[in-house]
């Protein structure tokens, strides 16, 4: 039985539509929220751990809130309750990360469906998720 689910969200529509296809196959399951924030400094400040005082700080801070707030809206409009959550550094790391330390039973995620040239330059992150997740991951395209 699938009782908590890791939705992350970007502010994409197939982020949305990931978290509404959530709350209609697991109506009963706790589902979480997740959204990160870019560290801007690359791999190096991400595994370092420097926060620093990047300059779109505050922006980027204020949009990840405008991303859990309407995310969270949606799911009430749903008929969900749901939990937030957010990190810093890069997406497909962190998610994994949370997949697994906050014991949760599946994570889904949307994919943006990239193929081609777009996809090898700018990567998945749906698909980097789904290599390392130590739980199942359902990627919704």
């Amino acid at each position: 039985m699938t009782e908590r689910v890791l939705v992350p969200v970007d502010g994409s529509s197939r982020s949305m539509e990931a978290l509404e296809y959530a709350i209609a196959m697991y109506p009963d399951a706790a589902i979480t929220l997740y959204h990160v924030i870019e560290s801007g400094q690359g791999d190096i400040g991400a595994l370092s751990g420097i926060t620093g005082n990047i300059p779109d700080e505050e922006a980027a801070m204020t949009h990840a809130e405008e991303v859990l707030s309407t995310a969270s809206e949606r799911a009430t409009e749903l008929g969900a309750t749901v939990e937030t959550a957010r990190g810093r550094g890069r997406p497909d790391r962190l998610i994994v990360k949370e997949a697994g330390e906050g014991e949760y039973d599946l994570v889904v995620i949307g994919s943006h469906g990239r193929d081609g040239v777009a996809r090898v330059l700018m990567g998945s992150v749906a698909e980097k998720v789904a290599r390392r997740s130590p739980v199942p991951v359902l990627i919704y395209r």
